[in-house]
């Protein structure tokens, strides 16, 4: 497969599908291939799913686009669904996650100028993933994706995910800390969770507001029922003043959103923050029509069933190898030995099984499938697994 006039940005598999319906994507010469990756959890309704297509289709002959010069009727409509289902207070609509995420740290920003501080720092953490626009890039932690963009090292503090304690010695050392910001599932840094679950994200809470620093959810990937709830954070009792979104949030049409409330509530005013292509109808339309989808439909409760049934499944039969699980709802890790070579695995899935898998944290399968498979498909990604990793123990 040619790629000549392309950058080379990515490590491309060799192999091209022209078409896609529900969990399966097909080539060429129309041979299937179960996808259990949907595009890096973004296709959460499956390939094409018929509601959005003709939200697509409909839209598209009608009004692609106007501007934000202009009153968007979908984009008040969307904007009102996304903010009942996240329990937020208002949103402002972006293209991707890296730049919902980099609206949130410039919001992160203003919050610290308006408290008089000259170069605020916002906490990270280890192994955390937030995109490649420059300001992202810099609070991700991956050393490799940073090296050579002169990231800004000296605007982030980075501690250990799932550790309160390393959060309280950084606050009494340092005077200039305004959010913290955070996955509530590392998803590139190996399908992480903390300890003790979500409850985690009520113990960071209770840091921001004990030193009135924004509360700051990166839920680009386990956000639009991607772990089971809208939004992962609806597992516990915390309540973020931001909160970013993408990936599933249009099923594949390319937007992200950046929700606010609480502290962060009225931050960006006009002129503050804008986008030409954030929020336009057609975005929006889908927006809301993947919102109608998820709100009903047992979707949401299918991803918890079908889930735990695969991690279930494969713990089940390789539990005595070492190979354990983790993760929520369709976004789930099998972790395998890090002694374990897993290198080709991605390749010998794609060719041996005809299945579309990831690997992330370097042993982690990352699983990522459509929220609502069915069954059937959900015991075929086991079958294809167990016949791909059984013979390697």
């Amino acid at each position: 497969m040619s790629a000549t006039y392309l950058m080379p940005t990515y490590n491309r598999q060799p192999i091209s599908f022209t078409r896609g319906a529900g969990s399966w994507l097909y080539t060429q010469d129309d041979t299937p291939y179960l996808d259990a990756l949907t595009g890096i959890a973004v296709c959460g309704l499956g390939h094409c799913h018929p509601q959005v297509t003709q939200a697509i289709q409909q839209q598209a002959a009608t009004l692609v686009h106007t501007s934000n010069l202009f009153g968007i009727d979908w984009q008040e409509r969307a904007g009102e669904a996304l903010c009942s289902a996240a329990e937020m207070d208002s949103v402002f609509f972006a293209n991707s996650g890296a730049e919902a995420n980099e609206a949130a740290l410039k919001m992160a920003r203003l919050y610290a100028h308006q408290q008089g501080f000259k170069r605020p720092k916002v906490i990270v953490m280890e192994q955390s993933f937030h995109g490649r626009t420059l300001l992202s890039l810099s609070a991700t932690a991956n050393p490799k994706a940073r090296e050579g963009f002169f990231t800004l090292e000296d605007d982030f503090i980075r501690v250990p995910f799932d550790d309160i304690e390393a959060i309280q010695k950084v606050a009494k050392e340092h005077d200039d800390i305004c959010a913290i910001f955070v996955e509530p599932i590392q998803g590139e840094g190996g399908l992480n969770t903390a300890a003790n679950g979500f409850a985690y994200l009520e113990q960071l809470q209770t840091e921001c507001d004990a030193h009135n620093w924004l509360f700051m959810l990166d839920e680009v990937q386990t956000g639009n029922g991607r772990t089971g709830k809208y939004f992962a954070y609806q597992y516990s009792n915390a309540r973020p003043d931001v909160l970013t979104t993408a990936k599933g949030l249009g099923n594949g049409f390319p937007v992200g959103a950046c929700m606010v409330r609480g502290r962060a509530n009225g931050l960006f005013g006009a002129g503050s923050h804008g986008s030409t292509y954030g929020g336009t109808p057609l975005a929006s339309r889908v927006v809301h029509s993947v919102y109608d989808v998820l709100a009903n439909s047992n979707i949401m409760e299918n991803a918890v069933t079908e889930g735990q049934f695969i991690r279930d499944s494969m713990t089940d039969a390789l539990g005595q190898y070492g190979v354990s699980s983790r993760g929520a709802g369709m976004m789930i890790g099998i972790v395998l030995p890090e002694t374990m070579d897993c290198s080709q695995l991605v390749d010998r899935a794609r060719d041996e099984q005809k299945l579309i898998i990831n690997v992330t944290g370097g042993h982690v399968i990352r699983l990522l499938p459509p929220l609502n498979m069915s069954r059937d498909e959900s015991e075929q990604v086991v079958d294809r697994l167990l016949e791909l990793l059984k013979p390697l123990f």
